[in-house]
């Protein structure tokens, strides 16, 4: 049973409900009414409002590895894959790893070359092009690895559905393990090994079908540590420390958007540990070059540190993340960090050029349930941000296909609800689709371009119930109601602490008022920031972020100091600030009178 609405809101100025994130009303010091919470509640609140049972508390409010990992031996073809990784270091065989060239393929890559030189095996690494190449392994790429001397190649976060590839790699005498995360279809490609929890005939493992495939690769790793002690390989040589490398696994998971339950919780939360060390000397590096002087959080992760590895792939070459991930040297780990800083600021332009195109076009898609945008000229590099984007400002499942002649490559994000990944599998096995895969938030096809509206039409059909749904069930979560002074350093800290957040662990949002307007302006790239107070007078700082031409941005600018106004938002510390202080990153107001 759900509470009242949180400050009466049944309808804000961004025309949604607001409604409490968890059950009302019950012993665990939820939320009840307008009262908002009690403090010493707060981090049980929060967890159980994300879907943690009681007697999973304690393990959820320091998530730890021992308390999440489980026997990576459950997974299909996990013990294969080790003993043949295990072989190849006893015996000092060639071995290339194949990475993706998006942050999960890079970290992927990198955690296990490094595992492997800890191992005393210097591993190669081979990350496709992607304007010349595509995504995934080519035949012609494997082929000629094994030609150079290559006996085993380890595919991460592609090689599900490589049936061509992998076939012609076995026809070379090439041994391959696959490591991914994407989709299967109900047949597997030829592989020596191929592990994935969301293979079809996956058993327990498939409780882990959310992993990023750079957390495949951690149960990888320690899969393969555990073979090689069995063995007796660290009686006279020292185990490597594969927690150290939880750094690589945390930035992974989060910039893949893999959701933060379970395992992945761990991760994030040991792998910012990790990084505050500054262990790794090329996410050091990164991290100057993005000018982050604290330790980073899961934000830093998903919106300053993911991009720039992203930028290498995206606009530049596509090995520079794993480079710079796995270098030992400084100066080389400060050259590389430089330029994916550079490449970064180059992707920001040509993307707002493909953003703002795209935003254009979005009004002829008519009521499709998913917006499937398609313009000559545009960057592929960019396209998966771009309808990112689209989703946000649709509120609903979007790709984006970059034309050349008559093909297309295209990238898809979807709304929790609806699969698009399961989708696009769909319209492959139906022929219209030349290539095509992803997982339940993400896709990338290839496509003919005369077939793009029948495509359109077939994901229309296959996913408007499902989108209609989602849609009819949007309301504004709201996690704890404050007056306008209680915004401060002490909410934002009491908060974090039911954290990390991210995909499937939302950050909590917090409801403040009743506010008037001081001051309202517009700001950088369409941010609109003001100055609101309650009526102790004293003043809160809040950002609408690119809302200058929303009914929000616009809201707060004529609101003027006579209406009063409810805010929801994320409460932030203000880095920027002389002195410790909170301010409010808005996503919605309604009007309190």
């Amino acid at each position: 049973m759900s509470a009242a609405a949180p400050c009466g809101v049944t309808r804000s100025i961004l025309g949604q409900p607001w409604r409490w994130r968890g059950l009302a009303n019950d012993d665990s010091g939820a939320l009840e009414g307008d009262r908002g919470f009690r403090p010493d509640s707060l981090v049980d609140q929060l967890l159980m409002a994300r879907g943690c049972t009681r007697d999973a508390l304690e393990s959820h409010r320091t998530p730890t590895i021992r308390a999440f990992m489980p026997d990576p031996s459950i997974f299909r073809d996990m013990d294969k894959a080790a003993e043949r990784l295990a072989h190849a270091v006893e015996h000092q065989e060639p071995v290339t790893i194949f990475g993706d060239y998006d942050v999960d393929g890079a970290t992927s890559a990198a955690l296990l070359v490094r595992l492997l030189r800890d191992l005393g095996l210097r591993a190669g690494t081979y990350i496709p092009d992607r304007l010349l190449e595509g995504y995934g392994p080519s035949a012609d790429a494997l082929v000629r690895l094994a030609e150079a001397g290559a006996s085993l190649v380890v595919t991460v976060d592609c090689g599900a559905m490589a049936y061509e590839a992998l076939q012609a790699a076995k026809d070379a005498g090439l041994d391959v393990v696959v490591v991914d995360h994407h989709k299967c279809a109900t047949s597997l490609p030829v592989a020596h090994a191929l592990v994935n929890p969301n293979r079809l005939d996956e058993g327990e493992g498939a409780a882990h079908g959310h992993l990023a495939a750079v957390g495949v690769a951690f149960l990888l790793g320690a899969a393969l540590i555990r073979t090689l002690r069995a063995r007796g390989w660290f009686a006279s040589r020292p185990e490597p420390k594969l927690l150290e490398l939880l750094d690589i696994v945390a930035l992974g998971t989060v910039a893949d958007v893999a959701q933060l339950k379970g395992l992945n919780r761990a991760f994030v939360a040991q792998g910012l540990k990790v990084m505050a060390g500054r262990r790794n000397i090329g996410l050091a590096a990164l991290i100057e070059a993005a000018r982050l002087t604290r330790n980073p959080t899961c934000t830093d992760l998903g919106f300053a540190l993911g991009p720039r590895i992203n930028a290498g792939g995206r606009v530049g070459r596509a090995d520079l993340g794993v480079r710079l991930l796995t270098t030992q040297d400084e100066g080389e780990a400060r050259a590389i960090a430089a330029e994916l800083n550079l490449l970064n600021e180059e992707r920001r332009a040509i993307e707002q050029v493909v953003r703002e195109e795209a935003e254009a076009l979005l009004a002829t898609q008519h009521n499709r349930s998913v917006a499937v945008i398609a313009g000559h000229g545009w960057h592929p590099g960019v396209i998966g941000i771009v309808a990112s984007r689209i989703k946000e400002r649709a509120g609903k499942p979007a790709i984006v296909v970059a034309l050349d002649g008559e093909t297309g490559k295209g990238s898809g994000r979807s709304i929790s609800g609806a699969d698009l990944g399961a989708a696009v599998l769909a319209a492959k096995d139906s022929g219209l689709l030349m290539a095509g895969g992803g997982h339940a938030m993400a896709c990338g096809i290839t496509i003919d371009a005369g077939k793009l509206d029948a495509f359109a039409e077939f994901l229309d059909e296959r996913l408007a119930s499902d989108v209609a749904i989602a849609s009819d069930a949007r309301a504004l979560l709201v996690d704890a109601v404050v007056g306008p002074g209680g915004v401060t350093p002490a909410l934002v800290e009491a908060l974090e602490a039911g954290g990390p957040y991210g995909a499937g662990w939302p950050g909590p949002r917090v409801a403040a008022g009743r506010v008037r307007v001081v001051k309202a302006d517009i700001v950088g790239n369409g941010h609109v920031r003001t100055i609101v107070s309650g009526d102790d007078g004293k003043p809160v700082k809040a950002m609408a972020f690119g809302s200058a031409d929303t009914p929000l941005g616009q809201a707060l600018l004529a609101a003027g100091s006579t209406r009063k106004l409810w805010l929801a938002g994320r409460a932030r510390i203000d880095d920027w600030a002389s002195r410790p202080s909170a301010e409010l990153h808005l996503d919605d107001a309604a009007w309190a009178d």
